[in-house]
């Protein structure tokens, strides 16, 4: 038999073309994948390489350090098969077999499909770079240190089954559904926790799923219809363009969100982000009951007329009025509006604590590029001055919100890092 070597020839290139083009494919949609899990978030450390881990996150009983997800065979996943990577994303369990802690959102995760897992695994391995860096050990005491109860902890908090499309909704639902569940992992933050500081729910068929969560001082708000505190005046074009840009009338990122905004959402497509969007206004109200703030110049007016009898309006004068103005309304889409801000409202004023203490910088994006920055207060406000201003924000303009005690911004004052020079405690 004779051989036409030439009709052969030129196969050979043609198939490794398809398979290099595939590769790049795969690869490229991982990065997406990636970009929407916002992986890179909490596996970089501040001044690290990207995905080598390191970075600290408290737990309430210790603090905790993200692993090497890089390509590394000796300290980082370049080592783990795609069967191994899909079970430590899923299932919470390393290549040797130890348990993740579920600070690693696998809760979520697991309702990532194979299509998907395979892309994210294809990223991992051909397009980050290795990084040798050993994982550090976390600070939690033994025994509490000791993994093999997470076992238990996963028998009886996690759920593994895979996201299932509801034929009752439409695709863009059920597609914004897939997100928002799983590679979003938007439940980690939003949720609340419960007794073994396990989300209260993984979906929209249970009632705490996505009402808000407190997690290291800050609080992630209502991401339900509540018509107070939560998405229930924002309209889906609301929530695309924050998701784009960190900014919408309603309001500013800020805390981790800004960093999920400059990292992740920022980079979704338009059609996954109008996705999430519609399935978050489809979400029922946490309190059918809540009612939109009304409009009150009872506040504006007795600024005006530079009455200050009210506790913490003199401080909201010094401090905040050249920025957030007399009526509370702010600048668009410059310094947010205080008056009627859905967060200002919520009933755990971690977050307005946290962000008086520390300041804050919105986020940088493509259709945000200033990133204007908002001072600490730290340094110059007592823990009372603070109380009385919030106290101000939150029941002026129409607010009606809870009063803040100065214990409760004690508490999160002592969890600051030491002050620097020059800035020293009231």
């Amino acid at each position: 038999m004779t051989i036409q070597w030439q009709k052969i020839v030129p196969v050979l290139p043609l198939a490794l073309l398809m398979s290099s083009a595939y590769a790049q494919d795969s690869t490229q949609r991982g990065e997406q994948l990636a970009r929407a899990g916002d992986c890179v978030a909490c596996h970089t450390a501040a001044g690290g390489k990207p995905f080598a881990g390191g970075l600290k996150m408290g737990t309430p009983v210790g603090a905790i350090y993200s692993t090497n997800i890089t390509p590394d065979k000796e300290t980082g996943i370049g080592d783990y098969s795609y069967e191994e990577f899909a079970k430590a994303v899923r299932e919470g369990v390393a290549k040797d077999g130890h348990n993740l802690y579920p600070a690693m959102p696998y809760t979520s995760f697991a309702r990532i499909n194979d299509e998907d897992m395979r892309a994210l695994y294809d990223f991992f391995m051909h397009k980050v770079t290795a990084v040798k860096q050993e994982n550090r050990d976390s600070d939690i005491p033994w025994p509490l240190s000791m993994r093999w109860p997470l076992s238990v902890w996963n028998l009886a908090f996690h759920d593994d089954k895979p996201f299932k499309p509801d034929s009752r909704q439409s695709d863009e639902w059920n597609r914004g559904a897939y997100l928002v569940q799983g590679l979003a992992h938007c439940g980690t933050c939003h949720t609340p926790r419960g007794i073994g500081f396990q989300e209260k729910a993984q979906d929209q068929t249970e009632s705490d799923w996505l009402t808000g969560g407190t997690l290291e001082g800050w609080h992630a708000p209502d991401l339900t219809g509540n018509m107070k505190s939560g998405l229930g005046r924002w309209s889906q074009q609301d929530i695309v363009d924050f998701l784009k840009s960190g900014q919408t009338s309603h309001g500013m990122a800020f805390g981790s969100m800004r960093d999920v905004v400059a990292h992740s959402t920022q980079h979704l497509s338009d059609a996954d982000l109008k996705a999430i969007a519609v399935y978050l206004k489809s979400l029922k109200p946490s309190d059918p009951k809540a009612q939109a703030p009304k409009a009150d110049t009872a506040t504006t007016e007795a600024l005006v007329k530079g009455d200050m009898s009210k506790p913490g309006a003199q401080e909201y004068v010094d401090n905040c009025a050249a920025c957030h103005r007399l009526d509370g309304k702010g600048y668009a889409r410059t310094f947010p509006a205080l008056a009627h801000n859905s967060a200002v409202l919520s009933d755990d004023p971690s977050s307005l604590i946290n962000i008086v203490l520390q300041g804050g910088q919105a986020p940088i994006t493509r259709d945000a590029v200033t990133g204007l920055s908002m001072p600490d207060f730290a340094w110059r406000l007592s823990d009372k001055q603070v109380a009385d201003l919030l106290t101000f924000v939150r029941s002026g303009w129409g607010n009606n919100a809870g009063p803040v005690t100065a214990d409760q911004v004690k508490e999160l004052r002592d969890e600051l890092p030491p002050a620097p020079s020059g800035k020293d405690k009231p």
